[in-house]
């Protein structure tokens, strides 16, 4: 059984792979991810994502009668996860945020055999747009540029109960990377591409440092919506409201394009 703390949980991990302990894994997935990462850099999907920003870009600007899709001039970059947080993930998902505990999850535990195909965020990166409706935008945009190069994709738009409002672009992958005895094995991964607005950027990069620091050790709090000295209360709430001030910009804003 899937034990609760998250040290517990570790040598629950180390038991699922007979002959390689947890330092000899992170080492297999340091060097998983990065021929991930330089495989998806090379690809003809994210050179041509690149190439064509700044015609969305206009595009968006001529569509919306003079308004910017991009917070930003810089290009989006990849990173790849860090071991410990691909750990955190990992115990998160089989205990932490798992209904069914000391059950596996519905589909399945994640262990060092399934992680790359169950951890959507191995390689990511992130969009910044500065409006609400510049997030359909951009994925509308990426997912024609998917189905030219014949490519899966796939949506989800994130509305959470913490305040976390954001589209995970997805593009699938098939990537070889190192077994235990050190052959390789083809897997299945998804490049994510989160898109958000410029409000929400900013306030996920103020409270995120808590939200980390808390979200690995406890238990979301079931009434935390009702305890306005919960440390989850305000960064949160103001989630939403932000959420909210942008519908309202983009009322005002259609609004004066039709008066």
């Amino acid at each position: 059984m899937v034990a609760q703390t998250f040290e517990q949980h570790c040598s629950w991990l180390e038991d699922q792979v007979p002959d390689e302990n947890l330092k000899a894994a992170g080492l297999r997935f340091d060097s998983g991810s990065s021929i991930a990462l330089l495989k998806i850099q090379e690809s003809e999907v994210w050179s041509l994502l690149l190439t064509t920003l700044t015609e969305w870009d206009d595009a968006y600007f001529r569509d919306t009668g003079g308004y910017k899709l991009f917070a930003s001039s810089d290009r989006p970059k990849l990173v790849r996860k860090p071991f410990d947080s691909l750990l955190d993930k990992a115990y998160r998902k089989n205990v932490l945020m798992n209904p069914n505990w000391p059950e596996p999850p519905e589909d399945g535990w994640v262990t060092q055999e399934t992680w790359y195909a169950k951890t959507n965020d191995i390689i990511r990166t992130t969009v910044v747009v500065k409006y609400m409706d510049g997030v359909d935008y951009f994925t509308t945009a990426a997912g024609q540029l998917c189905d030219s190069l014949g490519l899966g994709h796939t949506v989800d738009l994130e509305a959470r109960a913490e305040g976390y409002y954001a589209a995970h672009f997805y593009v699938p992958q098939i990537i070889d990377i190192p077994r235990t005895n050190w052959d390789t094995e083809s897997v299945p991964l998804r490049l994510e591409i989160q898109v958000t607005t410029q409000l929400q950027d900013a306030i996920r990069k103020l409270t995120h440092e808590g939200y980390v620091s808390r979200r690995s050790v406890e238990k979301p709090a079931e009434q935390w919506q009702w305890d306005y000295k919960d440390a989850n209360f305000a960064p949160n709430y103001l989630g939403h409201i932000l959420h909210y001030i942008e519908g309202m910009i983009m009322e005002i804003r259609d609004r004066g394009r039709v008066s």
